[in-house]
């Protein structure tokens, strides 16, 4: 038998194979889980902040550790599963999220929530990039393949808008651990299904699996991103400048140590393809732009405007609707067009959308801000599912994990960075607000810490002097959120320019 009938063999199989398409809707379900928990918090702020009583810097940490620990460790985890097997790797990784779920609903302090979410990240890590590394071994037709990553990525950004809803309907009917509990029966399900349905694919010769790089990768991300929010936070400090020192190291190592490995965790000549690059680039600031807004839109929609958190979060479901249905036909209106066009109109639609919220105020209708978060879903579906396929598509299959989870670095890093610049600047602004004279110093003090926090504080202050607190505390956090969405703006279109030329030539496979 030639070579060319055993590969035509192979890919009829791969087309054929049964069950693909349930398979992949057991992936999916680890995708929209992982991403729901990235943005959930957002609404179960208010509820934390009363709890647990969390600093603002303890706030911040809570919220984004999560993402900057799966970024820091998606690399070493994409290439693991290459190593050991890419199914392996998913049903222990859902089996760890179940398990750690339960640890962050029932956390006590801050300090146990923040490691509690380290430990989400850990168990997270395992589960992005071997969804899309099985969907590149499922789907061997580039158009059904086509079709599955945008199923995948209609999933991955409409998990960080579906969030909010789910969130606030349990926070409406239970207390504020719930949001963590409901990954139990979703993670039983992955498990129980995937381990009959989901075929294991692992590369053949993947060679060692090199612990001081994944060391290496996890310091590098995570200090950077540290660097990032500190200086943000506090313009330029000794701790900003020493998390960036290590960071930066760390990074240069790694890239160094992985041009001289043998078997890298990351082959470091994909970059050298223009179009990797320039996708990676598209899916790090597409997902910034998306999930900073969602994020602290869900705070304004609660402590500003006043909504419940049902509520809140069904506000919030217009991005979702924009992104699941542009990653649908992301594929085909990219080869109908081009690649440039999709992933640059689509950085350039959140970047408007983030433009127009620098008119925000606290009595901004729901109309403006219902029709600037679809406009963020629809860019956001349409840029990152066609890069997510571009990436995709650029390796060779035994490569897919680390391909993957090279998207899924850029995908968390971009949701930390979201959160952590954006944040620090709304936090920022928000912090240097005038207290409304007779407020006590320790009321002031909790007030300062974050707006949730000025809500609480002001419960035990006269009415007149509470609602004055909390005015002048909404006023100071909408100006940091006008300021935080004109700066995420300036960077989702300057990315738009430079996608059209990064991406200039690339296409979709037939």
């Amino acid at each position: 038998m030639t070579t060319d009938s055993i590969r035509t063999e192979s890919h009829i199989e791969g087309v054929r194979r049964p069950g693909r398409w349930l398979a992949l809707s057991v992936l999916v379900l680890a995708v929209l889980l992982v991403a729901v928990d990235a943005t959930v918090l957002g609404l179960a702020t208010p509820f934390l902040t009363e709890d647990l009583k969390p600093s603002g810097t303890q706030l911040l940490w809570i919220g984004d550790v999560y993402s900057f620990v799966i970024a820091g460790l998606l690399v070493s985890m994409g290439s693991l599963g290459d190593r050991i097997g890419r199914k392996k790797l998913l049903l222990i990784g859902a089996t760890a999220f179940g398990a750690v779920s339960v640890l962050t609903a029932y956390a006590t302090s801050p300090e146990m929530m923040i490691v509690a979410r380290a430990l989400l990240g850990v168990a997270g890590a395992t589960l992005m990039p071997s969804t899309l590394a099985l969907i590149r071994n499922l789907f061997h037709d580039a158009r059904e393949r086509s079709l599955a990553i945008g199923i995948w990525g209609a999933m991955a950004s409409a998990g960080a808008a579906v969030g909010p809803v789910v969130g606030g309907f349990l926070l409406e009917h239970f207390w504020w651990g719930s949001v963590f509990l409901i990954n139990l029966p979703v993670m039983a399900v992955l498990v129980l299904v995937g381990a009959k349905l989901i075929p294991e694919s692992k590369n053949p010769n993947p060679g060692p699996w090199d612990l001081p790089s994944v060391a290496l990768s996890l310091v590098g991300v995570i200090g950077v991103v540290y660097a990032v929010k500190e200086l943000a936070s506090h313009g330029p400090t000794l701790d900003a400048g020493a998390g960036a020192v290590i960071g930066v190291a760390a990074l240069t190592w790694f890239v160094r140590r992985q041009l001289t490995l043998p078997a890298p965790l990351l082959d470091m000549h994909l970059f050298r393809h223009r179009g990797f690059s320039g996708a990676v680039l598209a899916d790090l600031l597409t997902i910034l732009g998306l999930s900073g807004l969602v994020f602290f839109l869900s705070q304004f929609f609660q402590l500003v405007q006043g909504r419940q958190p049902l509520e809140a979060g069904l506000a919030e479901l217009p991005a979702a609707i924009g992104a699941v249905t542009a990653g649908l036909v992301a594929g085909v209106v990219a080869r109908r067009f081009s690649v440039r066009s999709v992933v640059a109109g689509g950085l350039a639609a959140v970047g408007l959308a983030l433009a127009v919220l620098t008119t925000l105020d606290q009595h901004t209708g729901y109309p403006l801000l219902g029709a600037a978060l679809l406009v963020v879903g629809v860019g956001a579906g349409f840029s990152f599912t066609v890069t997510a396929d571009v990436i995709l598509s650029s390796v060779p299959k035994e490569q897919a994990g680390a391909a993957s989870a090279v998207s899924e670095t850029a995908y968390e890093l971009g949701a930390a960075l979201g959160i952590a610049i954006l944040g620090s600047i709304v936090t920022g602004v928000y912090q240097s607000f005038t207290t409304p004279a007779g407020i006590p110093s320790d009321v002031a003090s909790a007030a300062h810490e974050s707006l949730g926090g000025a809500v609480e504080a002001s419960g035990g202050l006269a009415p007149e002097t509470a609602t004055a607190l909390v005015a002048s505390a909404q006023e100071a956090f909408v100006d940091g959120l006008r300021i935080a969405s004109g700066v995420g703006a300036a960077v989702l279109l300057a990315t738009a320019v430079a996608a059209w030329f990064l991406l200039r030539g690339q296409k979709l496979e037939k």
